[in-house]
């Protein structure tokens, strides 16, 4: 299957970058654009994940890992840069000799005001990628409708309270309007109005604010499907090393997994971090904790990805599982060019 959305390309939209840290302010080129999103997190020391976007600003940070609100520090990122960002000397991002992995994504560079819902965001939004990030300044407690600027429907969205304490909410369209996730906890799915019970439109998503304080500001990221770049689906786990395929399209570069059945932690795998297969290296969105190699195994396939190993986490037999993936390579180009596993 070809495809002509513009996406053959998908480093030019996805990247991930792995460093050393040095302990004083330098740049991290290699990227290949100019990130809105960078998502930070030490590899071998037990440091918080970090997250930065363009649209909140650069030395604003949040935590995938808490709840908690919002920081500022003007030595962790410093800029986004044409190719990469500077890091400042704040530990978390820039510890000397540890290692470091930053995914990064790209939106517009440019932000706009959206006034598609009853409250109006502030956007970034790449609509040949899928992918927006967003802000609101003035939450109500009544049901309110977010513009999200896509011009698709978002499959997955993430959306965090900047200025208190409040876990991190998870759309996706595989558990419906009715269930959320937490980013920053192992719970399972449970029943919740956060969504107000009603499904994204390609214009905008809705939220219950009674989750909020009147007034309260919030950021989210949201993502619709692409094809041959990205894919938000659920599968089954089969409890052994051949175990289940997942067929998204496209060479994967980065997984992340969550079971909604039960309490495990969200898994992320890479292909930095994994070159080659079987993959094991893996972070944990709600964890600082260092990377593990005892995880779910898996096989980044030209097409999809496949389970080794019946790990709990990611392959138990009968659980059910969601999962958000980025293309390396798309499986056929526009141009019918097949792609191969590595």
């Amino acid at each position: 299957m070809s495809y002509t959305n513009g996406l053959d390309k998908p480093s030019d939209y996805f990247s991930t970058k792995l460093y050393t840290g040095t302990g004083s302010s330098h740049a991290v080129s290699g990227i290949g654009f100019q990130p809105d999103w960078v998502w930070i997190k030490c590899r071998d020391d037990s440091h918080n994940h970090q997250v930065f976007d363009s649209v909140r600003g650069v030395h604003k940070r949040m935590r995938t890992d808490t709840n908690g609100a919002e920081t500022t520090s003007s030595e962790s990122l410093k800029s986004f840069d044409s190719d990469g960002f500077t890091l400042g000397t704040q530990a978390n991002v820039n510890n000397p000799s540890n290692t470091f992995v930053s995914w990064n994504w790209l939106a517009s560079n440019t932000t706009a005001s959206n006034t598609d819902g009853s409250r109006t965001t502030t956007v970034s939004v790449n609509t040949t990628a899928g992918f927006s990030i967003g802000t609101c300044s003035s939450l109500a407690t009544n049901n309110d409708t977010l513009g999200h600027g896509l011009g698709a429907v978002p499959k997955m969205i993430l959306v965090k309270n900047t200025q208190a304490s409040g876990n991190w909410f998870v759309y996706h369209a595989s558990l419906g309007n009715t269930k959320r996730l937490y980013l920053n906890a192992t719970d399972a799915s449970t029943t919740s109005t956060i969504w107000n019970n009603t499904t994204p439109t390609s214009s905008v998503f809705t939220m219950k604010g009674g989750d909020f304080a009147t007034g309260e500001s919030l950021v989210f990221y949201a993502f619709a499907e692409k094809t041959g770049y990205s894919k938000f689906g659920s599968y089954t786990g089969n409890g052994n090393a051949d175990g289940t395929f997942v067929y998204t399209g496209f060479k994967p570069a980065w997984i992340m997994v969550k079971t909604f059945t039960t309490t495990q932690s969200w898994q992320i795998y890479d292909n930095k971090r994994d070159s080659f297969n079987q993959g094991t290296n893996t972070l944990f969105a709600n964890e600082s904790n260092t990377e593990a190699t005892n995880n779910g195994k898996f096989d980044f396939l030209s097409n999809g990805f496949k389970l080794r190993d019946g790990d709990f986490a990611t392959n138990k037999s009968g659980e059910s599982y969601i999962y958000m993936a980025f293309a390396e390579n798309p499986f056929v180009t526009s141009t019918g060019i097949p792609t191969t596993a590595r």
